[in-house]
């Protein structure tokens, strides 16, 4: 089942709308950009000080997505002291840095409820205060039991952490900006890592008994910046027009718009949308059991997430000095290079999504980045086939290893990897929003937990070159899937893309929206007359 008018071409087209209005002919198809307030041009993306503000909230909500980058970076440094320390089993150490994955489901679907029941903000706070005490718990661990109970606090916090800040972000961000803010959490994340790497570089040096308990304490420290955070940042705007409290809405749109007149229009706006999609059914039923206009959301939403795991990134990410290997890297300073040149690759162009999403759309940087992470793997693939075959001189599949590897981070980063997240916190209707994201991000973690415990089994069943041509074959169904599932957002306010998907006849992307404005408003006469 396809989304109707996914496929539909989402670049040029406006001006012939206009031109036949222009001849005196009426279009069937009014398109979005003539029946809504033009936006701003690129590089004119609203307004002064509400976009700075907008922006440090946006930066603010994203400081627990450190946490987790933090914890998969200084891991990696910790177990090597922990064994040392406290003379854990090899199983031990397996289930002490795997489970954090599936820990990390319970925090991911615990946080949409949570967050719909005590608000966006404070869900942002319990995140860093469940972080904080695993972590406690954790750098003053006895034992393994201990380590274990604070890893799996920790777990949960990091999973609250992960869902509630791109919903939180999506719903106070113009849209203009909404997929560049959203985009943060991603390299957050990212720059987690790096300082997990930093961090185990810094205290290496320290006794065996104390290194790896600095190493995990100083994880605490972002997590106390929600402190100030929770001072600073304003409520969801939309929670509190579902928790009926309009006035208080109205405050924090006067705060992220640019003018009353917008922010009273905003308002209205959701009010509406709020009222249209109420229906008194429990929202776990509804999901369960969804509409048509649900479903689809669904559909777009949870295949996106699980998209971006199964094409394999965990598996270069944890795997790729096998790779390497395997390609004939053997010195430790050469492995270390081309992992500290993947870091990069990976990192930078986040910048460059967060940079495009916004000014060229969601889905064609979908359509550049499973392009081009299919032809990076399929290369990959071919050349450690060509090179246990013996057709491939080892310098030049040194070479073709290190510049797939980082290409395939350039094109994961600049699409698919931070667009998911923006995809499905703006796609949902606000009462389903913060429970079908979280049920997104389940999926994800649990897909990400799956694949990074089978690699190496895959790699052994069918090989390394055998393990990526699978992935290649995912990534180009990956393509597939955007082109007939996924609809163009940019531009469009949160209500705007809830009505994209409502109506069992309306077309998706960009022709629709007016027809749909035009079935309600006529909706809304009838009433009145009648």
């Amino acid at each position: 089942m396809g989304i109707p008018g996914a496929e539909a071409a989402t670049g040029s087209g406006g001006g012939m709308s206009r031109l036949l209005g222009f001849s005196g002919r009426k279009s069937r198809y009014t398109r979005m950009d003539d029946v809504l307030q033009q936006e701003p041009e690129d590089g004119d993306n609203g307004g002064g000080s509400s976009s700075r503000y907008v922006f440090a909230c946006s930066v603010f909500a994203s400081l627990n997505h450190v946490l987790l980058g933090y914890d998969i970076g200084v891991m990696s440094g910790c177990i090597i002291f922990i064994e040392k320390d406290l003379h854990i089993t090899e199983v031990q150490q397996e289930l002490l840095v795997g489970c954090l994955t599936f820990i990390s489901l319970l925090g991911c679907l615990a946080a949409g409820r949570t967050s719909d029941a005590i608000g966006r903000k404070w869900t942002i706070g319990l995140a860093a205060a469940v972080f904080q005490s695993g972590a406690a718990i954790m750098t003053f661990a006895p034992s393994f039991s201990l380590l274990m109970a604070g890893r799996l606090l920790a777990g949960i916090g990091i999973g609250f952490g992960v869902m509630v800040a791109p919903v939180y972000i999506s719903e106070i961000s113009p849209a203009t900006l909404r997929g560049s803010f959203a985009s943060f959490p991603e390299i957050f994340g990212s720059l987690g890592i790096l300082l997990g790497y930093v961090c185990n570089l810094v205290f290496a040096g320290l006794p065996n008994s104390i290194n790896w308990r600095v190493m995990l304490g100083a994880g605490v420290l972002p997590s106390v910046a929600i402190v100030f955070v929770l001072m600073v940042i304003p409520e969801s705007p939309r929670w509190l027009v579902m928790q009926s409290r309009p006035s208080e809405a109205r405050a924090v749109l006067l705060k992220v718009t640019d003018s009353e007149e917008e922010a009273q229009a905003r308002l209205a706006e959701i009010e509406e949308a709020a009222r249209v999609t109420a229906n008194g059914k429990p929202v776990w039923r509804e999901l369960l059991w969804p509409s048509p206009m649900v479903r689809r959301m669904l559909i777009t939403g949870l295949g996106v997430q699980f998209l971006q795991q199964i094409t394999g990134i965990d598996a270069l990410v944890y795997y790729s000095p096998t790779v390497f290997r395997d390609a004939g890297v053997t010195a430790e300073s050469q492995l270390l290079a081309a992992t500290v040149a993947v870091g990069i690759s990976k990192t930078a162009f986040i910048v460059v999504a967060i940079a495009l999403v916004d000014r060229v759309g969601r889905k064609p940087l979908l359509y550049a980045s499973t392009v081009g992470m299919t032809a990076c793997l399929a290369v990959l693939a071919a050349s450690l086939s060509l090179l246990a075959r013996g057709a491939l001189p080892g310098g030049a599949a040194i070479a073709l290893a290190v510049a797939t590897v980082c290409g395939f981070m350039a094109f994961f980063s600049v699409g698919i990897g931070p667009v998911n997240m923006v995809l499905s916190s703006e796609i949902y209707p606000l009462r389903l929003r913060a429970q079908a994201v979280g049920v997104g991000v389940a999926l994800n973690r649990m897909t990400s937990g799956a694949v990074s415990m089978s690699s190496l089994s895959i790699c052994n069943a069918i090989s390394v070159a055998g393990a990526f041509t699978a992935f290649a074959i995912v990534s180009a169904l990956s393509f597939v899937f955007v082109h007939k599932f996924v609809p163009e957002t940019r531009g469009k306010t949160l209500e705007q893309i809830e009505t994209m998907f409502r109506g069992g006849g309306a077309v998706l992307g960009e022709v629709e929206l007016g027809d749909a404005e035009e079935r309600l408003e006529h909706k809304r006469l009838v009433s009145h007359t009648l």
